[in-house]
């Protein structure tokens, strides 16, 4: 592999002497490895965390969901940057709530992107379908222009990018490879399973051991995270395959990034029951209007977490996006909100695209975030939980906002985040890819120096 630097959305990425991995566990909060290697499940990790691992605290991007994060991770930005405010927006621009999975969304180009047109062999296995369209935005289909102009263009040559969920469907002139299936050696696995995520890592091992890879990204899904605490069997059992195939790629001479897009919190009260604050109903009363039917008012609650796979969470989270009704006082709206118990906050729009760095125009009037324990919702009747068969675990706020960063390298620790949320952090998932790429080329080449 050829040392190669490129630049994209004001960062600059200079390729080490080795593919360059990165692993984002959807939903993984730093407890989930920590109890699978006291359990002995993951042998490796604990190895390299003794031996040749760094380990730093880290955030997520807000809200905790998982395209904003994914395309923070692809892009080395926030969502202010990228545009991606949620799985689900309300599109003022066409008055409808749509999903949040189209490329159109993106108001920057990604690092996979720009490493493609570089010249470097870029692939993207995603779980979930969702992702496909918007990681494969200037790798296999076309993607915001690198000149900044915000024109879609088709890139000059194409990488790898598909999802396991679809596996069976890819094709060379749509995803840059073919037979999948058949070089895993796994049948398609369901989309509610662990499986899903096995497949995406076996992928990626299997695609670095039989061709030429730069830059891999390799995105899971969290449906075990969100019915199965830290420590469970099940969730073990998913870390130690995470473990293996870590392994693997490493014994294929990758670095190797484990990181997570958001944490992942209990939502329930003592007896298990999902502990759900209903900010459409609460914010109806706030008004005086709680006898009015929902939809013919004007207010409009928006719950970024919804998405296709409301199997995993009811769409209950535990961040949500209030449009008022015109003429309502939005500020003591946020007043009366933040008396509620649960609300752990609640702001204007223009505060919290700026505190949280998310676009300002996708986000509503006012931001509520519930506490780590508390789920929010709509109104009830909005959210079908027929398909819950676990007690409640989700994400979207602050509570899920501690997330792991292990890199397979010796690297100085960045210095502190200027956060005051959470627990302290060094680093943002969104930082992978620099630090795989530019600081551990930093690094190896000050070692080479000093010999």
């Amino acid at each position: 592999m050829t040392a190669e630097t490129f630049t994209v959305n004001d960062r600059t990425y200079t390729t080490p002497e080795a593919p360059v991995v990165v692993i984002c566990i959807d939903g993984s909060e730093p407890d989930y490895h920590l109890e699978a290697i006291k359990a002995g499940r993951m042998p490796w990790l604990a190895q390299s965390l003794e031996s040749n691992a760094s380990s730093w605290e880290a955030h997520c991007a807000m809200p905790a969901l998982t395209n904003p994060n994914n395309i923070s991770i692809a892009t080395g930005q926030p969502p202010a940057v990228h545009g991606i405010s949620g799985n689900y927006i309300f599109d003022t621009t066409t008055g409808e709530e749509v999903l949040m999975n189209d490329k159109k969304f993106l108001r920057a180009p990604t690092i996979f992107g720009a490493a493609n047109d570089a010249g470097l062999d870029v692939v993207i296995v995603t779980a979930k379908d969702k992702l496909r369209r918007l990681l494969g935005a200037g790798v296999v289909e076309a993607g915001p222009s690198l000149d900044g102009s915000g024109e879609f263009v088709e890139p000059r040559r194409t990488g790898i990018c598909f999802s396991a969920e679809k596996a069976d469907q890819v094709t060379l002139e749509d995803n840059g490879i073919e037979n999948v299936l058949e070089l895993v050696g796994k049948p398609l696995a369901s989309v509610y399973s662990a499986e899903l995520s096995i497949f995406a890592l076996a992928a990626g091992v299997e695609i670095l051991r039989s061709r030429h890879v730069d830059l891999m990204y390799l995105s899971l899904t969290d449906y075990i995270q969100h019915k199965n605490a830290p420590g469970t069997e099940p969730a073990n059992d998913l870390y130690a395959e995470i473990d293996r195939y870590a392994s693997e790629l490493e014994a294929l001479g990758a670095i190797v990034v484990l990181t997570a897009d958001h944490g992942m919190s209990a939502k329930t009260d003592a007896s298990g029951k999902a502990n759900v604050l209903f900010v459409e109903d609460e914010v109806r009363t706030i008004l005086g209007s709680s006898d009015v039917e929902p939809g013919t008012d004007g207010l409009r609650v928006i719950l970024p977490i919804t998405d296709p796979y409301t199997v995993h969470h009811g769409a209950l989270g535990s961040f949500a996006s209030v449009y008022l009704p015109e003429g309502a006082d939005r500020d003591a709206t946020i007043e009366a909100l933040r008396l509620i118990p649960g609300v752990q906050v609640a702001l204007t729009r223009e505060e919290a695209a700026e505190t949280f760095s998310m676009p300002a125009d996708r986000i509503g009037d006012i931001i509520v975030l519930g506490e780590e324990g508390t789920a929010v919702g709509r109104y009830a009747a909005w959210h079908d939980l027929s398909g819950l068969d676990a007690p409640l675990r989700s994400h979207g706020a602050l509570g899920e906002l501690q997330i792991p960063f292990i890199i397979n390298r010796q690297l100085p620790q960045p210095e502190q985040l200027d956060e005051p949320w959470g627990r302290p952090a060094y680093i943002h998932n969104y930082d992978a890819y620099w630090v795989a790429t530019t600081l551990v080329s930093q690094h190896e080449h000050t070692a080479l120096t000093a010999v």
